[in-house]
């Protein structure tokens, strides 16, 4: 990864993860591109929910988090990665 910008939407994605997570044994877990969601990350619906609020505000109404995500089927959101979110983040910028 040698795009400074995919690095810093990457950092940031992490951040927020962790905060929405808020579990303490999130800070040890590595969260990198491959990162899944579901079987890494454990998120649950409403922590999706509080993670596209923040990527949204972050990064403005411009990243429509939220309308991505419905238009995706169940078996896609289940094995959505990290990247897939970065590269999302990338396409809208």
């Amino acid at each position: 990864m040698t795009d400074p910008d995919r690095a810093q939407i990457l950092a940031d994605l992490a951040r927020f993860v962790r905060e929405v997570v808020g579990a303490s044994w999130a800070d040890a877990v590595e969260i990198d591109l491959d990162t899944s969601f579901s079987d890494d990350l454990e998120l649950e619906s409403i922590e999706f929910v509080a993670l596209a609020e923040k990527v949204q505000a972050h990064y403005g109404e411009g990243v429509d988090f939220v309308t991505w995500l419905s238009d995706l089927d169940l078996d896609a959101i289940i094995a959505l990665r990290v990247g897939d979110v970065v590269e999302f983040i990338e396409r809208c910028r």
